[in-house]
């Protein structure tokens, strides 16, 4: 019976592991326009609100950051929730056992990550956009979870690394049909709105940190696809060799997950826990086995 399931649950990852693989090379190099088009928009729209300095960009959304804070921290608890998706650790958690299932999804995961990194590190230096709480009074809004002081607002990390994730997501397992194209678009799309505007609801980004931030975790995507499709470069995660890496590396996240929980004892930790619990025995076992 045991061995039976084996077997079905092998063929199952081998079918959407070319589902994803044969997705990822109809990749084109267009879909990089829509994206740029929207950041060309945005500092279109600061420039003619004379908002491209640091007193004008928080200035021009200070009252969408009030009415959004103040809406959106009604949820203290699914915002505080939600806004744990923006980190790595966490989603990739989530999404753990696709090591087995779908390699080639990791692979631009992998990628995808690294480049959305470098991006959200470097800019945040280079714009240095003080939090809303090193502006606004601490009274004045509602912050959920720790209070946030540092000059790093623009982009938000958080809002890069969901959209990075979601955006993988999207063109991985995007459905052939026209329809069901549109609806799957509409439905990730939608849960990354959601997802990066939890960070205004929690008082840690202005409206435009998130937009942004969206938009170039979407780019880092799109690179990492780009870049999987002519360089091998994560080849090897297909290899069982290989695995004691993940093993440890989904070690390693499991104790920042507790380390997490004990702080904070989130919904989202215990499920992002469990989901490497499963991740990790099935790993060991197919690594053991092989």
């Amino acid at each position: 019976m045991l061995t039976t399931f084996m077997k079905a649950n092998h063929a199952l990852g081998s079918k959407m592991n070319t589902f994803v693989a044969g997705n990822c090379l109809k990749f084109r190099s267009s879909l990089f326009i829509a994206p740029m088009l929207v950041l060309a928009g945005i500092i279109l729209f600061l420039d003619l609100h004379d908002a491209l300095n640091t007193v004008g960009y928080i200035n021009i959304q200070k009252d969408c950051f009030y009415f959004l804070n103040a809406r959106l921290s009604q949820f203290p608890i699914l915002m505080f929730n939600l806004t744990q998706l923006g980190d790595e650790i966490i989603i990739l958690s989530l999404l753990s056992i696709f090591v087995l299932l779908a390699p080639k999804l990791w692979e631009a995961l992998l990628t995808a990550s690294l480049v959305s990194c470098i991006l959200s590190s470097t800019l945040k230096k280079i714009f240095s956009i003080p939090r809303p709480a090193a502006v606004f009074e601490p009274d004045s809004f509602v912050i959920i979870g720790k209070t946030l002081h540092g000059h790093n607002s623009l982009p938000s990390g958080h809002s890069i690394t969901v959209f990075t994730v979601l955006t993988i997501l999207l063109f991985a397992f995007m459905p052939q049909k026209l329809i069901y194209m549109i609806l799957w678009s509409l439905l990730i799309m939608g849960i990354g709105l959601i997802l990066v505007l939890t960070r205004v609801g929690v008082g840690a980004h202005y409206p435009l940190d998130t937009i942004i931030g969206a938009t170039i975790g979407y780019l880092a995507a799109l690179s990492g696809i780009l870049i999987n499709k002519h360089y091998k470069i994560w080849s090897w995660i297909n290899n069982k060799s290989y695995y004691p890496i993940f093993i440890l590396f989904f070690v390693i996240c499991g104790i920042c997950i507790i380390n997490k929980a004990v702080d904070h004892h989130l919904f989202i930790f215990y499920i992002a826990f469990a989901s490497l619990i499963i991740s990790l025995y099935k790993i060991i076992h197919v690594y053991v086995k092989k």
